[in-house]
């Protein structure tokens, strides 16, 4: 099944639709969400990316980022994903929204009007493996020494939405 992204100016107004992939080789703006989820501890959430995926398979992310449907909101969309990806629910509320251009390698862009948002859970997961490889939890801390030491083992969006994340908290 085709997916497509809601193509948006920076005011969040609809310009159209896009077939996802499509979009990503355009570098079109288009809206997006992002995923935090911390447990009791105050360590963050990562998924590994599935080795199929078309682009930065492998690589370390943030517990969900995606796309919102055509018509669904933002809240809806996240809440979708993470029950898809990770097979739970958690209580979400929404932080921040900006936009962001990333280069994903593979002549692919990430260009989203990224709206962050940040939950706990604490349980089990039932992962997708289409999407997800693994899960973590880690202390920011070890994240900030990790991404210094390696920091091609994470997406090139989950770094510049972490450090737009850290200049909200």
């Amino acid at each position: 099944m085709e997916e497509f992204v809601v193509l948006v100016n920076p005011e969040d107004e609809v310009l159209g639709l896009m077939e996802k992939q499509q979009a990503h080789v355009n570098g079109l703006l288009h809206r997006a969400f992002s995923i935090f989820l911390f447990n009791s501890k105050g360590e963050m959430l990562l998924q590994k990316r599935a080795a199929e995926k078309y682009h930065s398979p492998n690589q370390w992310t943030n517990a969900v980022c995606s796309h919102p449907r055509n018509g669904e909101t933002y809240l809806d969309g996240a809440k979708r994903r993470l029950k898809e990806e990770l097979g739970i629910t958690a209580d979400l509320s929404e932080k921040f929204n900006f936009i962001y251009k990333a280069d994903v390698g593979e002549g692919l862009w990430e260009h989203e009007l990224d709206h962050v948002f940040v939950g706990t859970y604490e349980g089990d997961f039932n992962l997708n493996k289409d999407e997800v490889d693994d899960v973590r939890y880690i202390s920011m801390e070890e994240l900030d020494q990790e991404l210094a030491e390696n920091p091609e083992h994470f997406t090139e969006w989950f770094k510049i939405i972490l450090e737009e994340y850290k200049h909200h908290f």
